[in-house]
């Protein structure tokens, strides 16, 4: 019986030992031999990195200027690529906004960064930076306009003052060909007028329901020394298509260096002054596209011309090297 006993023990001790012996062979804690070897740690595979995917933003901001010894609002549109790569640069459009609004209306009633990012993703528009300066307010309680007036020098603030700062404090190309302007009404009149006498700075220009010259302003009967009065004054002193029929030949020439987009409601109180506008380029021989949509002087028409209007911009930048 006790060799019965010894003989079961025996065998038990040698089935636990294979036991064992499998179990670290099959864990790796020895090899077939029986000799010892160090744990295999066995590293899942690193996931690939993925580039950074950036969202575009809205930056709205103020700035003090020494020349109008006022702070100006301004608002920026920076798009999805410009928090991801550091050292990238973008082209710079200055859109600018009309009489009575304010540089956040682009982006609250134009509804500007979902067109931009919408515009973007479907390979219609570049990726750039967009600027709207303040020019604008209540009537006749703020300075509406962007050119120097009587206790009003805001084209001198613009150029000498914003756009400097503008291209210092974000990541632009500062050389015309990645700088354009467009806007509406006021803004539209400004921008042409902009790249009318200033035609070394831009490359283009998309003038929406554009104040070309003055015209008798709805719902506003202000006096010539009012804020409106004498803002109004200096828009036809400076009417777009009066630019065209006086300048020279050297002046023309530099216009048609710049690529020009009139759009323009068909039942906008601006449309007449448009279509001189128009005429006096086609008497200058200054090629420029045009559209005349259904459509009054409203925030519906101009959000609409967005899609348009960037697009425009966009393929009027100079390539990027």
């Amino acid at each position: 019986m006790k060799r019965l006993l010894l003989s079961l023990a025996i065998l038990m001790g040698a089935l636990t030992s294979c036991a064992l012996d499998k179990a670290k062979q099959e864990s790796g804690d020895a090899t077939a031999n029986g000799s010892a070897v160090q744990d295999t740690v066995v590293q899942a595979p690193q996931a690939k990195k993925t580039p950074k995917e950036g969202k575009s933003r809205i930056v709205n901001a103020t700035y003090h200027s020494n020349i109008l010894g006022a702070d100006r609002t301004y608002t920026v549109y920076l798009p999805k690529s410009y928090d991801v790569d550091p050292e990238r640069k973008f082209p710079i459009l200055y859109l600018l906004h009309g009489m009575l609004d304010d540089n956040y209306c682009w982006t609250t009633r134009g509804h500007l960064k979902e067109v931009m990012d919408t515009l973007v993703a479907q390979g219609k528009a570049c990726e750039m930076v967009i600027v709207t300066p303040l020019a604008g307010g209540e009537a006749n309680k703020d300075w509406n306009g962007y050119f120097n007036m009587r206790g009003w020098n805001y084209e001198d603030f613009f150029f000498k003052e914003f756009v400097p700062f503008i291209e210092r404090e974000y990541r632009v190309y500062t050389d015309r060909g990645h700088r354009a302007a467009a806007g509406l009404s006021m803004g539209g009149g400004a921008a042409t007028s902009f790249c009318q006498r200033y035609p070394d700075m831009f490359c283009a220009c998309y003038a929406m329901s554009a104040l070309m010259d003055i015209v008798p302003l709805p719902g506003h009967k202000a006096g010539p020394n009012s804020k409106v009065g004498i803002m109004s004054a200096k828009v036809g002193e400076l009417s777009c298509s009066k630019f065209i029929r006086r300048a020279d030949a050297a002046t023309i020439a530099k216009m048609k260096t710049i690529r020009w987009y009139v759009d323009c409601g068909d039942r906008d109180f601006l449309l007449k002054k448009n279509q001189e506008f128009m005429a006096a380029m086609d008497r200058a021989g200054i090629p420029y596209k045009k559209q005349i949509r259904k459509g009054t002087h409203s925030w519906q028409y101009w959000h609409s011309g967005l899609f348009i209007c960037l697009p425009f911009i966009s393929e009027s930048f100079a390539p990027i090297q």
